[in-house]
């Protein structure tokens, strides 16, 4: 049929295939997109302390469960492996979430496994056997306590949470094993005094109420057959939502007998793990001993 010569219209052309829209490549993007930010937040959960994120709460919390975080990392990034093994279908949208995942989980794991290497035990020196218990207010049976420093004879024991309430029943016990057991506080609540075992085979042990820390004052022996070493029962203050600035502050503190001119053993409950870099900061220039024997 003709059209009227007023009416004619040229025949449309056929579209261009170089603009026609590419939902592939929209969803390519968005894929990489939920990627970075899948990444991100797993960074953010496992690794806060690398991104400065650590010293406030909840991070703070979080950090300190790193090592069972990675492995449901692990899990996590072998399901996916299988998925990209067996599932073809769906390797380009599960590639760079493994990706992901799979470099977070190198980062922490290379934070954390080193911890389960012993290092070198010294051959020669004396040796010193040092307890550390939280009492956790006073709550721990006395008379098993007593039991556990008879059976260990450790020459110096640090006691968190332990004070003179707790002393009128446990002191008897402890001194009839051969200690000397003083409290940094006079306080009636258990959890606010820090206690120190001094064995009365180190002589003539002097002992110092130190005050600087935030919440709970500790405890220096220093002298008689511990030489130059000082030893500190300590307690730091717990990462709560206002106490964070004590927490990080307390964790500071340690600064002074680790990087000190004289040999120090801090022994005690820091309310933080390795994963925490507000104590990796304090401690530089101690080193902590169960890391040192492969069990950090």
């Amino acid at each position: 049929m003709t059209a009227p010569p007023g009416e004619l219209r040229p025949a449309p052309s056929p579209p261009d295939p170089a603009r026609r829209p590419r939902p592939g490549r929209a969803l390519r993007v968005l894929r990489y997109l939920l990627a970075v930010v899948f990444t991100a937040l797993s960074a953010v959960l496992v690794l806060p302390d690398l991104l400065g994120l650590d010293g406030r709460g909840p991070f703070a919390q979080v950090v300190a469960f790193r090592p069972w975080l990675l492995l449901v990392g692990l899990a996590l990034v072998v399901s996916l492996g299988l998925v990209l093994w067996w599932v073809r279908p769906a390797r380009a949208t599960v590639a760079p979430f493994a990706a992901g995942a799979l470099a977070v989980l190198l980062v922490g794991a290379a934070l954390v496994l080193p911890r389960a290497i012993p290092d070198p035990q010294p051959s020669a020196g004396r040796h010193l056997t040092v307890l550390a218990f939280n009492a956790f207010e006073g709550s721990a049976d006395p008379v098993q306590l007593a039991a556990l420093i008879a059976e260990q004879q450790p020459d110096l024991v640090s006691i968190s949470e332990v004070g003179e309430r707790y002393l009128g029943a446990f002191r008897p016990m402890v001194e009839q094993l051969g200690y000397r057991a003083e409290t940094s506080s006079t306080a009636s609540a258990n959890v606010a005094s820090v206690t120190l075992l001094v064995s009365q085979r180190l002589g003539d042990v002097s002992l110092r109420i130190g005050t600087e820390t935030s919440v709970f004052p500790y405890l220096e022996a220093t002298g008689g057959e511990l030489g130059p070493l000082r030893f500190v029962a300590y307690h730091a203050a717990a990462p709560l939502r206002y106490w964070m600035p004590r927490w990080r502050a307390d964790l500071a503190l340690l600064a002074q007998w680790c990087a000190g001119t004289t040999p120090a053993i801090v022994a005690g409950d820091f309310n933080a793990t390795l994963d925490h870099s507000a104590l990796r900061a304090g401690m530089a220039g101690c080193a902590d001993a169960a890391d040192q024997r492969g069990a950090g």
